[in-house]
């Protein structure tokens, strides 16, 4: 099976060292990405840690695929332990700065420890270099890579970075790339920034020896470059008048089910925004949205629909202009849009300020700073819940996707049992009911389809292929590239579910910790039905026997 190559490069931030340590056996049975993270995770972060903690571990990973010219293959993977969720989590990211580290010769970085001084990093093919950057303290995304541009001569399409959310530990911070790509969901930019870790380069011309089949690598690119698809001119944002008018757009912190202004939100609205195009690396799909307001001056790159929904619909916001600035800033300060958006929403539930963008904004930065209010809604949605008088709209501690699982309950039971909690990406079942290939209503006999598709997406994040991709990397074309049956590719994504589930049940989550926040049809026994597919314990346990994959090496 095609996989990663290169050694993992552990980086102890607190004692400044750096060792590699070759995986070959580990890469050969998980591919890279994800699935070698998360093996790497489960064996080496203690069950006990703290997130906040130095023995808490971040993983930055790649995949074969990172190594080819193809198209949907401009991304990379992080995992580590979620200070907001308090398990596993792993998050990807495009941009441009996966080929960069690939030219460092390595597959996966582990970052442990914790540095007395704010810390860059700096990760080449010759070594490792630590560099304290006491004046970026406070500083954001933006400005934290023309630092390093103007000192390193790396621009962001080789850098890492958090901003001021990750030093000051929001638990929803998120890890940017090329200035607006973030590694966005689970907190792992509190991460960074709890081990005083501001940003980390990577630079290098290494050459690892994987090859890539041809065809299928040249007919995808083809076929992207061609492709007449909505999704290339209003990215995800083309389908927020479908799913509003169709299913359910939540709306003023899940109260409705419709937003009466999604016209002034939603694709229509973006593209009128959008001045030039914008891609990931070697990728010609080119769906992401640069976008300007021209009447300010204003310049972000998005909204993306999930940030449409939580700044826009979610707070009774219904000008696009207004959702542009919240998405820039929480790029410049280093937040998960969809957190902040909802927990802001929560705050303006609690004042009944519905539709007050300004204070929208306002309080978006305080949790940045954790300044005033921002303080304690930097925790989150499930920890302030009671403080503000609303419900906890959470799976996990993670606050909702837009996709609404109360009207798709194959959707809704997927987050109720992810690992990651309610993420949209976990395994999509939205995509099948939103196309009528599955019947959006009930959740029983829906249990087997879910496991597959969380095997498929724990694949993709493993290869990886970038999940707007996947009408063009079909089964087939994945079997040539990987040199692999298909379903020996779901059994990679299998065993990267189980570890996850695994882990988080040595940190005390069982089947309590599975379920919603709303009722929907027979989600108790589906959840029963998940647990049976999976060959998992009625409470929701892995027993270690279904832990298949090898070990991965221990830590020190």
């Amino acid at each position: 099976m095609l996989h990663a190559e290169g050694p993992l490069l552990t980086v102890d931030v607190g004692e400044r060292t750096a060792r590699e340590t070759t995986i070959d056996e580990l890469l050969e049975a998980t591919v890279g990405g994800r699935a070698t993270a998360t093996a790497l995770a489960h064996e080496r972060i203690p069950f006990d840690a703290d997130p906040f903690g130095p023995a808490n571990r971040a993983y930055v990973s790649t995949g074969p695929l990172q190594q080819s010219t193809m198209s949907f293959t401009g991304r990379m993977n992080m995992t580590g332990l979620s200070p907001l969720t308090d398990g596993l989590v792993s998050s990807n990211a495009g941009g441009y700065l996966s080929r960069n580290f690939v030219g460092t010769g390595i597959s996966v970085l582990e970052l442990t420890g914790e540095s007395d001084d704010l810390l860059a990093v700096h990760v080449t093919d010759d070594g490792v270099t630590f560099e304290a950057v006491p004046e970026l303290e406070g500083a954001t995304v933006p400005e934290t890579s023309d630092y390093m541009s103007e000192h390193h001569d790396l621009g962001p399409e080789h850098c890492l970075a958090i901003g001021p959310a990750g030093e000051n530990l929001v638990r929803f911070a998120s890890v940017m790339t090329f200035d607006s790509r973030a590694f966005g969901r689970g907190g792992l930019g509190a991460v960074l920034g709890s081990k005083n870790v501001k940003c980390v380069t990577f630079a290098g011309d290494a050459d690892p020896p994987v090859e890539i089949p041809d065809p299928p690598e040249s007919e995808i690119h083809r076929e992207a470059a061609t492709a007449d698809d909505r999704q290339r001119r209003q990215g995800t944002t083309g389908s927020t008048e479908f799913i509003n008018d169709n299913f359910a757009l939540p709306t003023r912190y899940f109260r409705e089910y419709e937003f009466e202004d999604v016209a002034g939100i939603g694709g229509n609205a973006v593209e009128a925004k959008k001045y030039k195009k914008g891609a990931c690396s070697a990728c010609a799909y080119a769906c992401k949205l640069p976008t300007r307001d021209e009447e300010s001056g204003l310049e972000t790159e998005g909204p993306e629909f999930e940030t449409v929904y939580a700044f826009g619909s979610q707070q009774g916001v219904g000008d696009i202009v207004d959702v542009m600035q919240a998405n820039e800033l929480c790029d410049t300060l280093g937040m998960d849009t969809i957190s902040a958006g909802v927990t802001v929403a929560a705050y303006l539930a609690s004042e009944d300020e519905f539709g007050n963008a300004d204070l929208a904004q306002e309080v978006t930065e305080q949790i940045a700073y954790r300044e005033g209010i921002g303080d304690r809604l930097a925790e989150g949605v499930a920890r302030v819940h009671d403080d503000l008088g609303v419900d906890d709209y959470t799976v996990k501690g993670m606050e909702f996707a837009a996709h609404d699982g109360r009207v798709l309950h194959g959707q809704g039971l997927s987050y109720a049992v992810a690992n990651r909690g309610a993420d949209h990406l976990y395994a999509s079942m939205l995509s099948l009911e939103y196309s009528g290939d599955l019947d959006p209503q009930g959740t029983s006999g829906k249990a087997a389809t879910l496991v597959e598709r969380e095997n498929y997406s724990a694949f993709l994040d493993t290869g990886i292929v970038c999940v707007f991709g996947s009408d063009y990397v079909t089964e087939d074309r994945l079997e040539t590239l990987f040199d692999a049956d298909y379903d020996d590719l779901l059994a990679v994504g299998a065993r990267t579910v189980a570890l996850e589930r695994h882990f988080n049940n040595q940190r005390g989550f069982d089947r309590d910790d599975d379920g919603l926040p709303y009722e929907i049809p027979d989600l108790e026994d589906s959840i029963a039905e998940y647990y049976a597919e999976r060959g998992w314990n009625d409470d929701g346990m892995v027993p270690t026997e279904a832990l298949e994959s090898p070990p991965a090496p221990s830590a020190d």
